[in-house]
């Protein structure tokens, strides 16, 4: 897609320096701006670029005034950085203003879908399927049977959604990702093998959640794993069967959460943490980055480390782990001087 700088004032509210016409089809730091790219000057420590930089068009404060020649357009907004995030936030929007069913795609018996929906080639949709308004579906997506999606979400390609899960309205999944896989659920027998239990349940996402690229949420044997509204995934994370993520949780990548377990509202955990089976994360806890997680945590817990405890004990413990040799050298001195 390519803009000019009058179209690009326009939706800033900006003021062109320059060649209106100037056109530019990608963006790049200043420091780096090529012919055809946008860029744009917020911070002072970087203004000597705005000499140098080969971008077509600069997105600037009104208050700047150049001390040389600057071969870019120039467009004057009231702050240069908001101005920018908003022209990102704009072009997203219209890089992902796609609608109508591509060839091939198969769309099976009794589904039922909104306005505006676009399906991108190579998409499989399951019997009885229910998609609202504004649905984006990407290339090589699959939509097992009986599966709800609510309005204005988006699966990107190779989203994979088994059947009878339910997704609510404003849901993002990425590329990769799996809603819906059995759970991990397997019978020891007494000559060693193992009998798979059947996975009977489903999943449940709630509105306003966003699941990261590459990462599985499994059905649950009975009844739901739920994800709650707001909760935000990251990517490479394992949720396994009948858990419970409250809402507005947020968990950064390679985190793995081991089945039954119910994590509260507004928690915060960090990457490749290990959240073990049947444990209770209640609301507002924080777990830092590499945690293992053996028991229940109370509200508004801080932890950190494997096993987990308190994160301010933790910090004074490390001083200490990392003197551990000087100190058990000590202690054997002491005991020689002793005898």
């Amino acid at each position: 897609m390519k803009f000019t700088a009058a179209q690009i004032a326009s939706i800033l509210e900006g003021e062109v320096i320059g060649n209106p016409n100037a056109e530019v089809y990608k963006l790049a730091k200043i420091e780096e701006g090529t012919e055809g790219s946008l860029t744009f000057l917020a911070n002072p420590k970087y203004a000597n670029y705005i000499y140098t930089t080969n971008a077509s068009i600069a997105i600037v404060n009104k208050t700047f005034e150049p001390e040389q020649e600057i071969k870019a357009t120039l467009i004057k907004v009231e702050d240069a950085y908001k101005s920018f995030s908003k022209l990102l936030e704009y072009y997203n929007q219209v890089k992902l203003m796609k609608s109508g069913i591509e060839q091939p795609s198969v769309i099976s018996e009794g589904v039922q879908y909104g306005d505006n929906l676009y399906l991108g080639s190579f998409c499989y949709l399951g019997q009885n399927v229910k998609i609202g308004n504004n649905v984006k579906i990407y290339p090589n997506s699959f939509i097992g049977d009986n599966v709800i999606i609510g309005d204005n979400c988006i699966f990107f390609a190779g989203v994979r959604i088994y059947s009878e899960s339910e997704i609510g309205n404003n849901v993002t999944i990425h590329s990769g990702t799996i809603i819906g896989s059995d759970g991990f659920g397997f019978a020891p027998q007494e000559d060693g093998t193992y009998v798979k239990v059947p996975q009977i349940g489903n999943v449940i996402i709630e509105d306003n959640v966003e699941v990261g690229s590459c990462s599985t949420v499994d059905r649950a044997t009975l009844g739901a794993t739920i994800i709650r509204k707001g909760a935000k995934l990251d990517n490479q994370i394992q949720v396994a069967h009948n858990v419970e993520i409250g809402e507005n949780t947020v968990i950064a990548a390679q985190t793995g959460i081991a089945g039954s377990t119910k994590i509260g509202k507004n928690c915060m955990i960090g990457g490749q943490v290990g959240i073990a089976g049947h444990l209770t994360i209640s609301d507002n806890v924080k777990i830092q980055a590499q945690s293992g997680i053996g028991k229940s945590l109370k509200e508004g817990e801080v932890v950190q480390g494997s096993p987990a405890f308190n994160y301010g004990d933790f910090a004074k413990s490390f001083v200490h782990f990392k003197n551990f040799p000087k100190i058990v050298k000590d202690l054997e001195d002491l005991k020689k001087d002793n005898k």
